[in-house]
């Protein structure tokens, strides 16, 4: 059964967060439901409470990397050059130095099935020449995708003051990365994959193995989730 055939069926994107709130207002919990099919709510709380997305923050990254793929601005064998800032960046990550290149395909694989936030920032440092200027990049992409309580300040969702999101706007924007890039998307159900210099295993491995046809649209990390 092919990724879209599955998708005759209701089916729906689901994220929650369990996380310490960006203001002292804001609730540590929130949760968005939506039929993917129609985008209609299915079950809501606190779903516009602004909230850090930790690793969900990839998707708006990977999201921006298949875009440029596909309007031809980088191929998937392109190099990307990796700077200090991205090696330094903490775990999860890649394992990259600073100095070496390495090929879009294996940041991607990267980003997306180990979460590697390493990679993430060489992604965003390779397409807009900083990881500042991607960021700016993710919130005006963000903004029109109507993600309206959404501003981004890293291109791999390490905590930074002023980085934010809404469990209704990541479900949004995983119900727009699905249907803008069906062709990319089942990376995130791979459960291994060569990413150039190691070979990476998903993170949401047991969540994959927990029902047949589960994708993990962004790593498990604490914080947003999302699955569909």
């Amino acid at each position: 059964m092919t990724l879209f055939s599955q998708t005759a069926r209701l089916w729906a994107l689901i994220l929650l967060a369990v996380m310490a709130p960006v203001t002292v207002s804001a609730a540590p919990f929130a949760a968005y439901v939506m039929d993917a099919r129609t985008g209609k709510p299915i079950y809501t709380q606190n779903a516009d409470t602004k909230l850090h997305p930790a690793s969900l923050t990839k998707m708006m990254t990977l999201y921006l990397a298949f875009m440029a793929v596909e309007r031809g601005q980088v191929r998937l064998d392109t190099k990307f050059p990796i700077s200090s800032n991205a090696a330094a960046e903490p775990p999860s990550k890649l394992g990259l130095r600073a100095g070496q290149k390495i090929e879009l395909r294996y940041l991607i694989r990267a980003a997306a099935i180990k979460s590697a936030n390493d990679a993430a920032t060489a992604i965003g440092e390779g397409l807009a020449g900083s990881e500042a200027a991607f960021a700016r990049q993710m919130t005006q992409m963000a903004h029109a995708l109507g993600m309206r309580n959404t501003q981004f300040r890293n291109a791999n969702g390490l905590t930074q003051e002023g980085h934010y999101s809404t469990a209704h706007d990541m479900t949004i924007l995983g119900r727009q990365l699905f249907y803008d890039f069906p062709q990319y998307y089942n990376l995130f159900s791979r459960r291994t994959a060569d990413a150039g210099i190691a070979n990476v295993s998903h993170t949401n491995k047991r969540f994959l193995d927990s029902y047949p046809g589960a994708t993990g649209s962004r790593p498990a990390t604490p914080g947003l989730r999302a699955s569909t």
